[in-house]
C-alpha cells in the first residue's frame, strides 16, 4: 500500500511539473532561509557553551543605588574578588580576576605584532576550558612567563614550538612563552584575546588597588561548587561590599556567564532582556518566511481540487477510506518537501557567506553532526505534513456521487479559504517591509544626531610610554608636516568614554550620589576635536589647568548651578576649579541619555588622538604621520583607528538587524509572488470560456486584465489594512527602547503598500493578458 502511495505521488509530480516546480521553489526558498537562521540562532545559544564546565561559570557583578535610581555593573572592585576567594570557599571551587582587555606589542626578532590581551590569575585558564596545545597550563603563576593563543604564535615565530622563547612585551619586559593555548571560537567572551599575562606581573596596575573598594576597575569569574546555586550563592554574599561603600549602597552578586550574552541588559537591578529579544524576532521571522511556504503549497493544492476530484471519487467508489486518501495526500506532500530541503540546502550552502557577512558570524553547515540530520529530517517532514494537512484533509471530503457525475462545482465560499491564507501571506510580508523602513530610518535619525565635536578626519593612536616622554617633540613634528592641524592626548578616545567618578559641590546635598563620566586631557585637546565651548575658557598651557575641571552640560543640569564657572567642585579626592562649560558630545550609545561629564587637565592619559588636514589624499597623510610616530616609537607598530569608523559601529547591531530584515523581507514576498502567480494561472485557466465570451462580446484586454487582477488587488488592501495597525503597535514598541527616537511617518505605509500593490500587479498581469490575448475560438473549443 505504501509502495503504491509513493508511484502515485511520483507520477502525479512528475504529470502537474508547473505545480509542482511552483511548490518546490516556495518550500525550498522557505527552508533554505529557516536553515540559514537556525544557524544563527543556534550560535547566539550555544554562546560560551564551548567550555564543558560552562553552566557552573559566573561573572561577579554589583547593584548600586544612588541618586534614586538602581545600577547593575559588571566592573567590580579588586576587593571584592580577593574577599570571595578567601572567606567563600564553601561556595565558589575557583574565583579568577582578570584585568580590562588591552592592546600589547609583541616584538621578537625582527617582527613586531599588536595583540589583544588580559592579566589573568592562575585559575583562568582551566575555569574556561582553554585547550593547550604546548607548554605548562600553569604558566601563569610564573610573573615572566605568559600564555598565547596558537594564531598568534604561528604569526610570531612561525611552525617553531615557541614554548620558553622569549620576547620583548610593550618595549619594557622581556617575558617568554609559558605556554600556547587554541583560539576561542567566536561565540565566546574572550575571543578577541590572545594573550594571558599573570596576574602577578610588575607591569599589572591592578595589583595597586587591591584595598581600595571604592575603585572599580576590574572584572571577576567565579566557578560555583557542586549543589551551589546561583541564587544560593547571591543571597550569601550580598552584602560584601555594603559596609566598606560610603555615599551610596552597593550589593554583589554572580550572573550565569552564559546567559550574560542574551539578558545582558538591566533595569532597577534586574534583568531586561538583551540579544534575547533579537534571537526571538530572528525565530519568528524564520517561522512565518516558511510558514509563507507552507501557505503556498496549501492555496494551490485546492486550488487544484477540481482536477483532482474525479479521482478522489473514483477511489472512494473502489473502497478508499478517507483516511486512506489523506495518506495519499501527505505521503506527496513529504516526498515534494524531502526534494524541495535537498534544494533548501544547496541554496543555504550557496548563500552561507552573504548571510556570514551580513550577520557579522563565520558559520558553517555541520554536515558532519548527525543531531543536525536528525533535525533536518524531522523539520523537513514536520514542514511537509504541516503544508500538506489542509489539502489532503480538504480534498478527502469529496462526495463520489456528484463528482463522478459532474455535479462538482466549486461554490464560491470554497476560495474564501484560499483568500484568508494570501491575505496572511501578504499581511507578513507588509509588516517586515514597514518594520525594515522604521529600522533604516530610526538607524539615520541616530547618525544625524549632533555630536557636540567635529568627527571627520580624526584619528586615535595608542599612548606608549615612549610617546608619553617625547609628547611636546611629537606635537610639534606632526604639525610640521602640514597634514596635521592639532594633536592631542586623553584617556579615553572620543568615542568611549568610560571612567567615572562621585563629585562634591557647593549645595549638594548629602544623600545624593551620581557618578560623572571622567576624562583626562592635555590643553589642545579641545581645539582638537572641535568641541564648543558655552561658558568659561579651553584648557591652555598659558595657565595651571592641572587643578581646573571643564563640565559638560549635562553635568551642569546635574549640580543645577547655572553658571558654574569660578566654582570650586571636589573630584577624585581633590579640589578644582571649574573653568568652562562644552556642549554635550555624543561619545558612547547614540541611543541613551548623555552622561554628565568632567575634564580634566591632569591625570593618566593612553590615547592619542590627531586632526588632519583637509584636502590631503588619505594614504599620503597616514605615510607622514606613521614616518613622525616610527621615529619616536620605533619598537611598536603603527596602529590607529579612523573616529569614523569606530562611530560607525555604535550602529551595527541595528544595521545587522535592518539587513536581515530586508533580505528576508524580500525572500516573504518572492514566496508570496510565486503563491499568487500560481493562483493567477489556475483562475486564468478556470475563467478560460468565460474570457473566450466576453471577448466574443466585445470586451476590451484591460477589462479582462481589470476583471482578472481586481480579486488579487482586494486581498492586498485587506492586508494593508491589517498589517498597518499590528506594525505600528509592535514598532512604536521598539522605538520605546530609544531615548533618542524617530517617528513613525504616514509615508513609510504609503511607500510598503504601494510596492506591494505594484509587485501583485506585475505577478498577476502576466497571466490576465495571457489569457486575456488568447484566440476566443481556441479557448471556446477547447471547453
Amino acid at each position: 500500500m505504501i509502495r503504491n502511495y509513493f508511484k502515485v505521488a511520483i507520477r502525479n509530480l512528475r504529470n502537474n511539473k508547473a505545480f509542482a516546480s511552483l511548490n518546490i521553489a516556495g518550500l525550498a526558498i522557505g527552508m533554505a532561509t529557516a536553515i540559514l537562521i537556525g544557524l544563527w540562532i543556534s550560535d547566539e545559544l550555544n554562546f560560551d557553551h564551548y567550555n564543558p564546565n560552562y553552566k557552573k561559570l559566573a561573572k561577579i557583578m554589583i547593584t548600586q543605588t544612588h541618586g534614586g535610581e538602581t545600577y547593575d555593573e559588571t566592573t567590580i572592585t579588586m576587593p571584592l574578588g580577593n574577599t570571595l576567594e578567601t572567606k567563600y570557599k564553601d561556595l565558589f571551587r575557583k574565583v579568577a580576576l582578570i584585568s580590562f582587555p588591552d592592546q600589547h606589542v609583541l616584538v621578537s626578532g625582527d617582527k613586531k605584532i599588536s595583540g589583544y590581551g588580559i592579566y589573568a590569575q592562575e585559575f583562568f585558564p582551566s575555569m574556561f576550558g582553554l585547550t593547550v596545545l604546548n607548554g605548562n597550563t600553569q604558566s601563569l603563576k610564573d610573573p615572566s612567563s605568559i600564555m598565547i593563543a596558537r594564531s598568534l604564535a604561528v604569526s610570531l615565530f612561525g611552525n617553531e614550538n615557541p614554548v620558553n622563547k622569549t620576547f620583548l612585551i610593550d618595549n619594557k619586559l622581556n617575558m617568554k612563552v609559558g605556554a600556547v593555548y587554541e583560539d576561542l571560537p567566536e561565540n565566546s567572551s574572550f575571543t578577541a584575546m590572545n594573550i594571558l599575562l599573570p596576574w602577578t606581573n610588575t607591569m599589572n596596575n591592578y595589583l595597586t588597588s587591591n584595598t581600595n573598594w571604592n575603585d572599580h576597575n576590574g572584572e571577576g569569574f567565579v566557578e560555583l561548587n557542586d549543589h551551589i546555586s546561583i541564587e544560593q550563592a547571591t543571597v550569601k554574599i550580598k552584602n560584601v561590599p555594603t559596609p566598606f561603600i560610603k555615599g551610596w549602597k552597593e550589593e554583589a552578586l554572580i550572573y550565569r556567564l552564559d546567559k550574560l550574552h542574551l539578558y545582558g541588559e538591566f533595569k532597577n537591578g534586574k534583568p531586561a532582556g538583551g540579544r534575547i529579544q533579537l534571537v526571538a524576532l530572528m525565530c519568528f521571522i524564520g517561522a512565518f518566511v516558511l510558514l509563507l511556504a507552507c501557505i503556498n503549497f496549501m492555496n494551490l493544492s485546492t486550488a487544484r481540487s477540481s482536477k483532482r476530484a474525479r479521482e478522489v471519487g473514483i477511489r472512494k467508489t473502489m473502497g478508499s477510506l478517507p483516511v486512506h486518501l489523506i495518506a495519499q495526500f501527505l505521503i506527496e506532500s513529504v516526498l515534494l518537501t524531502l526534494f524541495a530541503f535537498v534544494i533548501a540546502l544547496f541554496l543555504a550552502q550557496l548563500s552561507l557567506s552573504f548571510f556570514n557577512s551580513l550577520a557579522g558570524k563565520h558559520m558553517f553547515i555541520p554536515y558532519g553532526n548527525y543531531w543536525f540530520w536528525l533535525l533536518c529530517i524531522g523539520f523537513a517532514l514536520f514542514t511537509g505534513l504541516l503544508s500538506g494537512s489542509y489539502p489532503a484533509f480538504y480534498l478527502s471530503r469529496f462526495q463520489p456521487v456528484k463528482v463522478l457525475k459532474g455535479a462538482f462545482q466549486g461554490s464560491r465560499y470554497n476560495s474564501i479559504p484560499r483568500q484568508v491564507l494570501v491575505v496572511m501571506q501578504f499581511t507578513v510580508s507588509l509588516c517586515l517591509i514597514i518594520g525594515t523602513i522604521i529600522v533604516y530610518k530610526q538607524i539615520l535619525f541616530a547618525k544625524n544626531l549632533p555630536t557636540g565635536y567635529t568627527r571627520d578626519r580624526l584619528v586615535t593612536m595608542p599612548m606608549t610610554t615612549e610617546l608619553n616622554g617625547h609628547y611636546d617633540a611629537l606635537h610639534e613634528e606632526l604639525l610640521r608636516t602640514g597634514v596635521v592641524t592639532e594633536m592631542a592626548a586623553s584617556s579615553y578616545p572620543m568615542n568611549q568614554f568610560n571612567g567615572g567618578n562621585s563629585m562634591d559641590w557647593r549645595g549638594k546635598d548629602p544623600g545624593f550620589i551620581i557618578f560623572f563620566r571622567n576624562v583626562n586631557v592635555t590643553p589642545e585637546f579641545g581645539r582638537t576635536v572641535g568641541w564648543k565651548i558655552t561658558e568659561g575658557r579651553d584648557f591652555s598651557r598659558a595657565f595651571a589647568d592641572s587643578n581646573s575641571v571643564i563640565l559638560s552640560e549635562a553635568a551642569v543640569k546635574t549640580i543645577g548651578i547655572p553658571h558654574p564657572v569660578g566654582e570650586i567642585v571636589k573630584y577624585g579626592g581633590k579640589n578644582r576649579t571649574v573653568i568652562g562649560v562644552v556642549h554635550d558630545m555624543l561619545t558612547n550609545s547614540p541611543y541613551d541619555n548623555i552622561q554628565p561629564a568632567v575634564f580634566l587637565g591632569d591625570g593618566y592619559l593612553s590615547v592619542i588622538t590627531v586632526r588632519m588636514k583637509a584636502g590631503h589624499p588619505l594614504p599620503a597623510a597616514m605615510a607622514a604621520i606613521e614616518k613622525v610616530f616610527k621615529k619616536y616609537n620605533p619598537g611598536s607598530p603603527f596602529a590607529y583607528k579612523y573616529n569614523e569608523d569606530e562611530y560607525a559601529k555604535k550602529f551595527s547591531t541595528e544595521e545587522r538587524v535592518a539587513n536581515l530584515s530586508a533580505v528576508f523581507a524580500g525572500m516573504a514576498i518572492f514566496i508570496s509572488c510565486l503563491g499568487m502567480f500560481g493562483l493567477a494561472s489556475f483562475v486564468a485557466e478556470q475563467r478560460t470560456k468565460e474570457i473566450g465570451v466576453r471577448k466574443v462580446l466585445g470586451a476590451t484586454m484591460f477589462s479582462l486584465w481589470k476583471m482578472l487582477s481586481t480579486q488579487f488587488v482586494r486581498l492586498v488592501f485587506i492586508s494593508l489594512c491589517i498589517s498597518i495597525p499590528l506594525s505600528y503597535y509592535g514598532m512604536n514598541r521598539w522605538l520605546q527602547d530609544y531615548t533618542y527616537r524617530d517617528t513613525i511617518s504616514w509615508w513609510i505605509f504609503a511607500i510598503a503598500g504601494f510596492s506591494i500593490l505594484l509587485i501583485t500587479l506585475l505577478t498577476v498581469s502576466y497571466q490576465s493578458i495571457k489569457a486575456a490575448l488568447m484566440n476566443p475560438v481556441k479557448s471556446l473549443r477547447s471547453e
